[in-house]
């Protein structure tokens, strides 16, 4: 993965254009971005959110935390092409869509299960924790924040799908509709 400059005088738009977990990343560690009590406009600086959260000596160590965000996250993606391998040689994966039930109807990957309320609870307490899951989405930020969810509690082997089920019906299986 190839990592990219963030500057305090980047605005957070900017850093969560090059980094879209940075807001997670940010809030996971300091408690920054999460809530309208602790959010930040997209336009303010990164040394400007900071400041006004009373961590102005924290940017540089922010700066190195959102890098090793990104590592992670790139981590916890796999490529259609990848995923297919692994299925094709027999790795068992519960493929699990976390769209919204609309997106379901226009387009859905074989033998996916729609996450649930009640399927989560189950995800973490009653699955096996070494169980291989798959989440996918539209085009895989949404999947990528699942994916995290999980990994953050205690499921090892997560992956979100580079891309969501858009970059799968491009590469992998063309009958699957786009949107």
């Amino acid at each position: 993965m190839l990592t990219k400059d963030i500057t305090p005088e980047m605005t957070m738009m900017e850093i969560m254009d090059i980094y879209p977990g940075a807001k997670r990343a940010l809030f996971q560690k300091y408690h920054i971005g999460g809530c309208s009590s602790c959010g930040f406009a997209p336009t303010d600086t990164l040394e400007e959110v900071f400041i006004k959260h009373s961590r102005p000596d924290s940017v540089g160590e922010a700066i190195d935390y959102i890098h090793e965000s990104a590592r992670v996250d790139e981590e916890m993606q796999i490529d259609p092409a990848d995923l297919k391998r692994e299925i094709d040689e027999g790795k068992s994966w519960r493929i699990i869509d976390v769209r919204e039930p609309f997106e379901t109807q226009l387009a859905e990957l074989p033998s996916s299960e729609m996450l649930t309320r009640e399927m989560a609870y189950e995800i973490l307490h009653k699955w096996p924790k070494d169980t291989n899951i798959l989440f996918y989405c539209h085009v895989g930020q949404r999947s990528l924040e699942a994916a995290s969810y999980f990994k953050g509690h205690g499921l090892p082997n997560v992956k979100s799908l580079r891309g969501g089920i858009n970059r799968w019906a491009e590469e992998i299986d063309p009958s699957i509709p786009t949107y």
